[in-house]
C-alpha cells in the first residue's frame, strides 16, 4: 500500500509528486495517457502569468502570485527552459481605459510587484510593431514563459529519480474504501494507497463522483493555436494580450520558451476530449493577433496548428479541498489558467493540506531536487561539445536537422527515469520533430533508436503510446 497515489500526471500532479518525494513516503503517480503532460499541460501558451487578472481573494490570485515567484527556481532545478518575459495587456480604445486601470488595481491588491500602466509612446518603444490603435498598456515585467509539457515531464522524472513509482495507461474506473486506505482500479490492475490526490484535469469531476462528491463540474473549453517557424522575423519582444473577457485572457501573441512565435487561443465550449482545430477557429485567432500586431508573419510560416482544452470549474475558482465523504482524498480540480503559473505553489499547498489531514511528513536527507535535461548538450559551448562527443560519439550524430538534436540526446531521453517510450515522448523531451519539417526527416530514426534501446521490434513502437503504432514496411 502506497502512502499517496496521485491521479493525473499533468504539471500540477507531477509537481505534487515531486514535492511529496521530499519526504519519507511511498508515492505513485498514474495517468490515463502514456506519458506525463499529455492533457491540458500539453497544449497551452506556456505563460507564467504575473497574477493581475485573478479575482481578488481567490485561490487563483493567491497561488498565481506565489507560483510566479517560485517558477524560476523550480525551472532551474529541473533544467527546464524558463525566460523572464514581460506581459503586456494592450488597451485598444480610450473608452476601455477604466478596465485597464481596474486590472492594474486588482494586480496591486493581489500582490503583484512592479506593475505599471504605460502610455502609447512608451508602449511603442517596447513594441515597435504594435498596432497604431493601441492607446496604453498594463506592463508586468516579472512574468515569464516556460515549456508546460517539459515542466510536467521534468517534475515527474525528478520524483521518480527520488523514489516515486508511476503507471501510464492507467485510466481510473473506480475508487473504493479498503481498510485504512483506498483501492483504485483501472479495471485490470488495482493500486492501494492511504491517501489519494485527484489531479485528473479535465476529468477531475469524474474522479470526484467516484468518491461521492458531485457539487462541482468541469466544463471543457477548447483553445486553438498556431505556431510559427523559428526563422520568421522577430516581431515582438514580450507576451502581448488584449484586455481579458469573461471567457479568459483572450488571444495573445507570444514568444515560446524555445524561440518560436505563438498566437492563440480562442475559447469555445466543446465536449471533453475534443481537441480538433477548425478553419473558423484558426481564422479567428489569426484576425485577433493581427489587430495587435499588423505586421505578423504570413501564414505560410505556420509550421503547426493545434488545440488544447481548459478544465474550467463551475465554481469560478480552483477547487482544492479534501473530499466530503472520503477522508484522505484531496481534490485538485478546475486548475485552468493561471494553473501553469500557480503549479509550484499548488504543489506545496496540496502537501500542506495532506499534512493537516494526517499524513506524516518526515524530510528525506537524500532528496535531490536537481534534474539534468537530456537536451543539455545543445546548450554547451563548442569546446565542451567536442569533449562530450569524444567520450560518446553518439552526440556527434545529428538526427533532427531542424532542431539540431543528436542521437546521444535521444538515447539519454529514452533511458532517463520515466524515460520516453514513444516518438512523441522523445519529441517532448528533446524537440526532435518540432522543427520546420515536423518530424518528416527524423521520425524513422527516432523509432529505430526507441526499438534499439527498449529491445522491442520496430513495429511495436508507437507515436504516442497505446494503439498509435507506426506503419512499418519497405519502400522502393
Amino acid at each position: 500500500m502506497y502512502d499517496v497515489l496521485i491521479i493525473g500526471a499533468g504539471v500540477v500532479g507531477a509537481l505534487t509528486a515531486r514535492e511529496l518525494s521530499r519526504y519519507k513516503l511511498s508515492v505513485c503517480l498514474v495517468d490515463k495517457d502514456y506519458d506525463a503532460g499529455c492533457g491540458a499541460s500539453r497544449a497551452n501558451s506556456g505563460i507564467v502569468h504575473a497574477g493581475f487578472d485573478a479575482k481578488v481573494g481567490t485561490l487563483k490570485a493567491k497561488l498565481n502570485v506565489e507560483g510566479c515567484l517560485m517558477m524560476p527556481k523550480v525551472a532551474e532545478e529541473l533544467d527546464v527552459e524558463y525566460k523572464n518575459t514581460a506581459s503586456i495587456v494592450v488597451c485598444m480604445a480610450e473608452e476601455d481605459m477604466p478596465a485597464l486601470q481596474e486590472l492594474y488595481e486588482r494586480g496591486k491588491i493581489n500582490g503583484v510587484k512592479n506593475l505599471e500602466i504605460v502610455d502609447r509612446e512608451r508602449l511603442r518603444q517596447m513594441e515597435p510593431n504594435i498596432s497604431d490603435k493601441a492607446v496604453a498598456a498594463l506592463y508586468a515585467p516579472d512574468a515569464g514563459i516556460v515549456s508546460p509539457y517539459e515542466l510536467a515531464i521534468a517534475a515527474g522524472e525528478n520524483a521518480v529519480a527520488n523514489g516515486a513509482d508511476y503507471r501510464f495507461g492507467f485510466k481510473v474506473t473506480s475508487i473504493e474504501k479498503k481498510g485504512e486506505g483506498y483501492a483504485v482500479s483501472d479495471g485490470n490492475e488495482t493500486i492501494e494507497a492511504r491517501y489519494v490526490v485527484n489531479s485528473a484535469g479535465m476529468h477531475s469531476d469524474d474522479i470526484a463522483r467516484m468518491t461521492g462528491d458531485c457539487d462541482f463540474e468541469i466544463i471543457a473549453r477548447r483553445g486553438e493555436y498556431m505556431l510559427f517557424d523559428k526563422k520568421v522575423t522577430k516581431c515582438i519582444n514580450n507576451v502581448i494580450f488584449t484586455l481579458p473577457t469573461k471567457n479568459g485572457k483572450g488571444i495573445l501573441v507570444a514568444p515560446t520558451a524555445d524561440g518560436n512565435l505563438l498566437i492563440g487561443p480562442n475559447a469555445r465550449p466543446v465536449e471533453k476530449g475534443n481537441v480538433e482545430t477548425t478553419p473558423e477557429g484558426l481564422e479567428e485567432i489569426h484576425k485577433g493577433a493581427l489587430q495587435m500586431i499588423p505586421s505578423l508573419p504570413v501564414l505560410k510560416n505556420v509550421i503547426r496548428s493545434f488545440a488544447g482544452q481548459r478544465p474550467t470549474p463551475s465554481t469560478g475558482d480552483f477547487i482544492i479541498r479534501m473530499s466530503k465523504d472520503y477522508p484522505h482524498i484531496l481534490h485538485l480540480a478546475g486548475i485552468e489558467s493561471p494553473g501553469l503559473a500557480s503549479s509550484p505553489a499548488i504543489a506545496v499547498y496540496a502537501v500542506n493540506m495532506l499534512k493537516q489531514a494526517g499524513l506524516a511528513l518526515e524530510i528525506r536527507e537524500d532528496f535531490n531536487p536537481l534534474r539534468q535535461s537530456p537536451a543539455y548538450f545543445r546548450s554547451l559551448p563548442n569546446d565542451k561539445k567536442a569533449e562530450v562527443i569524444k567520450q560518446n560519439p553518439a552526440y556527434g550524430k545529428i538526427v533532427c536537422r531542424c532542431e539540431r538534436v543528436s542521437e546521444g540526446e535521444i538515447v539519454a531521453a529514452i533511458n532517463c527515469p520515466m524515460g520516453a517510450r514513444s516518438v512523441d515522448g522523445v519529441k517532448r523531451r528533446t524537440r526532435a520533430g518540432m522543427g520546420r519539417c515536423q518530424g518528416g526527416f527524423c521520425s524513422p530514426r527516432v523509432a529505430e533508436l526507441l526499438a534499439q534501446e527498449m529491445g522491442v521490434p520496430l513495429n511495436e513502437i508507437t507515436k504516442n503510446g497505446g494503439e498509435s503504432k507506426l506503419l512499418v514496411r519497405r519502400t522502393k
